[in-house]
């Protein structure tokens, strides 16, 4: 079995204030280094503390690439189709410098319509929008003359190696494949009823993996929900009290939200609950998951207490990760002792 990374997914949705959220992720993040993932991953969300609560995942993992030391830290994405794209090489190319090369990039076309508004922006343009501002970005990145003959400084012609694209379709897959980017591939993927995520992902891998430069090594992250605990009954419990505050936000804005009995809905948003045993066995019949090269969980749509998303990072890292094909990194010490 293919040893497989590790990641830590946040939405950044404790249910308390801005700061409070922004100091609690830093302790889930470093938890989960001390337990040797290979990746924290932050969304980047505008104008709804609901939807998730970072928008400038920059500046915060600039703020986290002074507390860690080897974790890796992505961005999960940004929704670049709303971005400066100058900013955007510019500001990644001194994160980059400052976590010492630990810098990861999602980027997509995301985000809801009124922020694509806020902006100033068309929503249905957004495509388009993306395609233009990804060009101007890596020809930053890779030193190209720009508006006026200027040139990115600092330099980063290595990034692009690093580059990650979000896609929820297959059209998406053989443009990520084309240009030899990772694909990100996300559990908020819609399908259609009846569907599995996989059944909606393979065929999107299929794609990715037909185009990819001969020589390539492929890079697929695959993110899923889950909320791993001791006990299967509080894990329920607090998951049930998390879809409710769901279905409670999406009927005060006017938008549907399923019906149905609380395994219903679970299936529905694609979360796997439970005990580690149980996650293990729900974990391992997603096909897509098992070609990922990247495992990236997350604890929504449960949102349970921070001392509850501490323990799923440990019980994950533990006992359901390994059984998944991942490996934690072997200390310097015992690589130093095991060469002597």
């Amino acid at each position: 079995m293919t040893t497989k990374r590790l990641g830590f997914f946040s939405r950044v949705l404790d249910q308390t204030g801005p700061a409070e959220r922004y100091r609690l992720l830093t302790e889930q993040i470093l938890h989960a280094e001390r337990l040797g993932f290979d990746a924290a991953w932050i969304a980047q969300h505008h104008f709804d503390s609901e939807e998730g609560g970072l928008p400038a995942p920059l500046v915060y993992l600039a703020s986290l690439a002074a507390r860690t030391s080897r974790i890796r830290l992505g961005t999960g994405i940004i929704t670049l189709s709303l971005e400066n794209a100058l900013r955007v090489a510019e500001d990644t190319a001194v994160l980059d410098l400052l976590s010492e090369g630990r810098l990861e990039i999602g980027l997509g076309s995301g985000g809801s319509a009124a922020a694509y508004t806020a902006f100033g922006l068309e929503s249905s343009a957004r495509g388009a929008i993306y395609g233009e501002k990804l060009d101007l970005l890596l020809r930053a990145w890779r030193g190209d003359p720009l508006e006026g003959g200027a040139r990115l400084y600092p330099t980063a012609p290595r990034l692009h190696e690093r580059l990650w694209q979000a896609t929820f379709s297959v059209a998406g897959g053989i443009r990520a494949g084309q240009a030899g980017d990772g694909l990100m591939l996300s559990r908020t993927q819609p399908k259609p009823d009846g569907a599995t995520l996989w059944d909606v992902q393979n065929p999107i891998i299929d794609a990715y993996l037909h185009e990819l430069p001969s020589g390539a090594t492929p890079r697929i992250l695959g993110s899923r929900s889950l909320f791993v605990a001791d006990d299967r009954q509080e894990a329920l419990r607090l998951t049930e009290i998390g879809l409710e505050r769901a279905a409670a936000r999406a009927r005060s804005i006017g938008q549907h939200y399923p019906t149905g009995s609380l395994a219903e809905l679970m299936a529905i948003n694609d979360m796997h609950v439970g005990t580690p045993d149980e996650v293990i066995a729900s974990l391992s019949a997603d096909t897509a998951l098992a070609r990922a090269t990247d495992l990236v969980f997350q604890v929504h749509s449960a949102d349970p207490p921070h001392p509850y998303i501490l323990r799923s990072i440990e019980l994950l890292a533990t006992r359901v990760a390994p059984a998944l094909g991942w490996a934690p990194p072997v200390p310097a010490r015992s690589r130093a002792a095991a060469t002597a």
